[in-house]
């Protein structure tokens, strides 16, 4: 049996919200500021380093991996 890590699901089921369009915009800022805090938005497709951008020039969101 594989062990699970609770973190990583967490993240993961964040994601599939997000991408199934059933997360509030405040949610969607806390979600990419952790992508951020992570370095994940930068890893992850185009989209998501594309949309960590415009929050971070939107002074949403603050780019913490400089």
């Amino acid at each position: 049996m594989v062990a699970e890590n609770k973190s990583e699901n967490t993240m993961i089921d964040k994601i599939i919200r997000y991408e199934n369009g059933i997360m509030s915009e405040e949610e969607i800022v806390v979600l990419f500021q952790e992508l951020m805090n992570t370095g994940m938005a930068w890893k992850l497709q185009g989209h998501y380093g594309r949309t960590a951008m415009y929050l971070i020039e939107r002074g949403c969101c603050e780019n913490t991996n400089v």
